[in-house]
């Protein structure tokens, strides 16, 4: 395909990721309604963002080796308008065990979606813009995340928790727009690879896990700022408004990085890139921690354009290390991975709660300094750093 041909699918599925992740917070966005409204206990509640976050990170990896191994898939379509139709029935529903279902369902759609997607976006990848195609299409997941609780906002506001039924809309209006977006030429090359040959799976599994180990930490490291900066603002002086504006631009600038990071890697190597990226977040988090006024927010804004700018970076990479089995490393990434270093806030907390929140935010970089060891074990090629080694311009 020529640069012109890519551009209409890479848009597409970038737009089709937009519109899949809306749809993740709205759970976590009503979470307050469900428990004055329908009367439901913190627990039950809770459990509801926990049943959907464990389907959702943990069988996408399963999604993705079905894909592989057997040739199983559900179209980037169908994934979709699962997720919306089953979010958006939730709002309909006062029984919990239905609701439960709902939201079961609606993570299963969602698992589908990525290892699917990410593997027609591999396919339309060459070695020298692999970063950058990545990133657009992570990044458009990244700005449907930061719509999702917004647009539910103003639904339940207009219309109270049946408004939730609205947000069909967007996913309908989506899937009709990709019959245009996607040449069925993509989907059709996509569904009919022949399996991997078995050793060629094992021989790339070590350097992957390697790097999967590496996406944890700095997932958790990712999760842990997200969830006790708003905190240790607040305890700093900051009104609620101000620190939840602070986080949205943290956030906002790892969006940034995250198409600026995909662009760079292609110039100087994956690798080379990841260490710069995560080595730059960790001094980064400590001036923000000890500092204050504009420097402090200067710091974090550091912060998170350098380490969410590694997350493309490393998807990417990880297709390159596993180019037989794109499904399952896309479902490794973007399930395991995320849903495992998830896990570690609650280490975070223990020390939160045990010694104090500004100790527990100081512990953050511990889990980025692993992962920049970790990203220069794995056994990728060099590619700027080699060059100079060998002298070459």
């Amino acid at each position: 395909m020529t640069g012109q041909e890519t551009a209409s699918p890479i848009a597409g599925l970038a737009a089709a990721h937009l519109v899949t992740d809306i749809y993740m917070p709205v759970l976590p966005a009503i979470l307050p309604l469900l428990v004055s409204v329908d009367g439901y206990s913190y627990f039950a509640a809770g459990l509801l963002i926990t049943a959907y976050n464990i389907t959702s990170s943990f069988t996408q990896p399963i999604i993705g080796w079905l894909s592989d191994a057997k040739g199983f898939s559900i179209s980037v379509g169908i994934s979709l308008l699962v997720s919306a139709v089953f979010v958006s029935l939730i709002g309909i529903a006062h029984d919990y065990s239905m609701i439960m279902a709902f939201a079961v369902l609606a993570a299963l759609g969602h698992a589908c979606f990525h290892p699917t997607a990410l593997s027609l976006v591999s396919r339309l990848c060459t070695s020298e813009n692999r970063g950058r195609i990545t990133s657009y299409f992570v990044v458009g997941g990244n700005l449907g995340y930061a719509i999702g609780p917004v647009l539910t906002g103003i639904l339940v506001w207009w219309f109270g928790l049946p408004g939730l039924i609205f947000l069909c809309i967007p996913a309908i209006a989506m899937v009709v727009a990709l019959r245009f977006l996607l040449p069925s030429g993509i989907a059709v090359s996509c569904n009919n690879r022949t399996a991997p040959e078995k050793t060629a799976r094992t021989e790339s599994m070590r350097p992957f896990a390697i790097l999967l180990a590496a996406s944890i930490f700095r997932a958790w490291a990712i999760f842990a700022a997200m969830t006790y900066i708003p905190l240790y603002l607040v305890s700093q002086g900051f009104s609620l408004v101000a620190a939840t504006a602070v986080t949205t631009l943290m956030l906002l600038a790892g969006v940034i990085g995250q198409a600026v990071g995909g662009r760079i890697s292609d110039r100087i190597g994956r690798k080379e890139f990841l260490i710069l990226g995560l080595a730059g977040a960790a001094p980064a988090f400590y001036l923000f921690l000890t500092s204050s006024g504009i420097l402090s927010i200067i710091a974090v804004l550091i912060f998170g354009f350098c380490l969410w700018s590694t997350f493309a970076v490393a998807v990417a990479m990880g297709h390159e290390l596993m180019p037989g089995n794109i499904g399952l490393a896309s479902g490794m990434m973007l399930g395991l991975a995320i849903g495992a270093g998830g896990l570690g806030v609650a280490v975070n907390g223990f020390v939160a709660d045990h010694y104090s929140l500004a100790t527990a935010l100081g512990t953050v970089p511990v889990p980025i300094v692993i992962a920049i060891i970790l990203m220069a074990l794995v056994p990728y090629p060099w590619k700027t750093w080699r060059k100079k080694a060998a002298g070459s311009p």
